[in-house]
């Protein structure tokens, strides 16, 4: 059984033999720290990535024409993992992206503007976080500007130049192909307005909101039309990070009025393309949020932060039918074998019930030591070989 026949199935719960050989990602730092600590390096770290950037696992959609996204071959070949999902290489944002721009230049750190139009203050080695300075959309003028120049629903300017050669790959794909994903109806205004003027803007601009989210709404659904009329994908991928510790950052209500519309609508074009994997991630305590996740036609929610809340036993016995990826403690990996031991304990009851792929719930992060994840992803590989689902 091929990676993608595996995902269907276990998605679908059906019975199947084992569930997927999955890792959502690595933090950059985690694979540098691990090559010194016995982690064979054959394809290493691109240099460009500072030890704050993601490298991707098998669970992150890879798009093979984006080299600012790369694979983490090295665990995936040591651990044996099943093949990763991929991603339709269209880009469904802005295009052409804003050129990035340095417009301060102070040494050790620069203020630049990205592909995006943000402007951001960053160590030039990217070992920590950003502080984002300013966003690109500071008015209704703005926005209708962006509107009318890079966020035409146009595939000209989105497909790579090897996008006959990518269709005949897509036909013959062994690995479940993703549509979408990076992108959302809170993400995507985060990235237009900023964190903390998307919050004020749903009382201060209701109008601009509604038509931000339901603009971004048609735009997608006309893009992937044109896409999915070329090639079929497996499963589609929306990208929220809308919750933090303590819950959602927008009330329930709220996300009924400005985001449910537009959910039905995206989630609608991608079930009249045969899609039934709909899965969506979101960082934080979201419990408030999924049935309208669901009501919204998502089917699946990923990673499932341990520190906020989320324990997939419980949210599986409260929603028995939703698809669940990640979920395992990444706190309780950095701690050792014990606090290992004890995590897992809750993986073979959620493999045996199906729709569940197991992972840390975030990218792995440089406080866990090679020993401690080289433990850890042993026991589970085996964990889930022995785990037959529906049996």
């Amino acid at each position: 059984m091929n990676a993608r026949e595996r995902f269907n199935a276990v998605m679908s719960f059906e019975r199947v033999d084992r569930s997927l050989l999955w890792e959502f990602g690595y933090w950059s730092g985690a694979l540098r720290r691990w090559y010194q600590e016995g982690l064979p390096r054959k394809v290493g770290v691109p240099e460009f990535l500072g030890d704050g950037q993601g490298v991707l696992g098998e669970g992150a959609a890879f798009d093979s024409t984006d080299p600012s996204r790369p694979l983490a071959n090295d665990p995936h070949d040591y651990f044996g993992m099943d093949e990763g999902m991929g991603k339709i290489a269209v880009l469904n944002y802005f295009a052409p992206p804003v050129p990035e721009t340095v417009l301060e230049d102070h040494g050790d750190w620069q203020l630049w503007r990205d592909d995006m139009g943000i402007i951001r203050r960053d160590r030039k080695d990217r070992t920590s976080l950003p502080e984002y300075v300013n966003w690109p959309v500071a008015s209704r003028g703005d926005w209708e500007r962006l509107k009318a120049e890079r966020l035409r629903p146009t595939l000209e300017g989105r497909l790579p130049s090897r996008w006959p050669e990518l269709l005949s790959e897509y036909r013959g794909r062994t690995y479940p192909l993703a549509i979408a994903g990076r992108h959302g109806f809170y993400g995507t205004p985060r990235y237009l307005l900023g964190d903390e003027r998307i919050l004020t803007m749903f009382y201060d601009d209701p109008s601009l909101m509604h038509d931000i989210i339901d603009y971004l709404a048609e735009f997608w659904v006309s893009l992937y039309n044109q896409v999915l009329s070329q090639t079929t994908a497996d499963l589609a991928l929306i990208w929220e990070d809308m919750c933090y510790k303590a819950g959602p950052l927008i009330s329930p209500a709220m996300f009924r009025e400005f985001m449910l519309p537009a959910y039905k609508r995206l989630t609608g074009c991608f079930r009249d393309h045969g899609i039934k994997h709909i899965l969506l991630d979101t960082d934080g305590d979201c419990w408030q949020l999924i049935p309208l996740f669901i009501e919204g036609g998502v089917t699946g929610l990923y990673p499932f932060e341990v520190n906020a809340g989320m324990d997939i036993r419980e949210v599986r016995r409260a929603f028995p039918k939703l698809q669940i990826l990640g979920g395992l403690d990444k706190v309780q990996l950095a701690a050792g074998r014990a606090q290992i031991d004890a995590e897992l304990e809750k993986v073979s009851g959620m493999l045996r019930q199906g729709g569940y792929v197991p992972y840390v719930d975030h990218l792995v992060p440089p406080d866990i030591s090679w020993a401690n994840f080289e433990y850890y992803r042993t026991r589970l590989n085996q964990i889930v070989r022995d785990t037959p689902i529906g049996g």
